[in-house]
């Protein structure tokens, strides 16, 4: 295992897995209030919300943040996890 993805915290996470926790957590209606993308607001599924993320890596990013924010743990050691 390399470096990175020891300190990657979505390593093992696939995309699906993702956007199916934000949608849990969140619903569709709050997640595209949050992420100002059609594919969230105009008939939302995950698989076409997963095709669009797939092809817009700035949207993709935005998703992954929001996941880091939303379900990160702290560090025990007081410094944030995230980048």
């Amino acid at each position: 295992m390399s470096h990175e993805q020891a300190n990657n915290p979505l390593h093992g996470l696939t995309l699906e897995v993702i956007v199916t926790r934000l949608v849990e957590h969140y619903g569709w209606e709050a997640l595209s209030q949050k992420i100002t993308i059609r594919c969230f607001q105009n008939d939302p599924s995950i698989k076409s919300s997963l095709k669009f993320l797939r092809k817009t890596q700035w949207a993709r990013e935005k998703v992954e943040a929001l996941y880091l924010s939303t379900f990160a743990k702290p560090s025990p050691w007081g410094k944030s996890t995230r980048s």
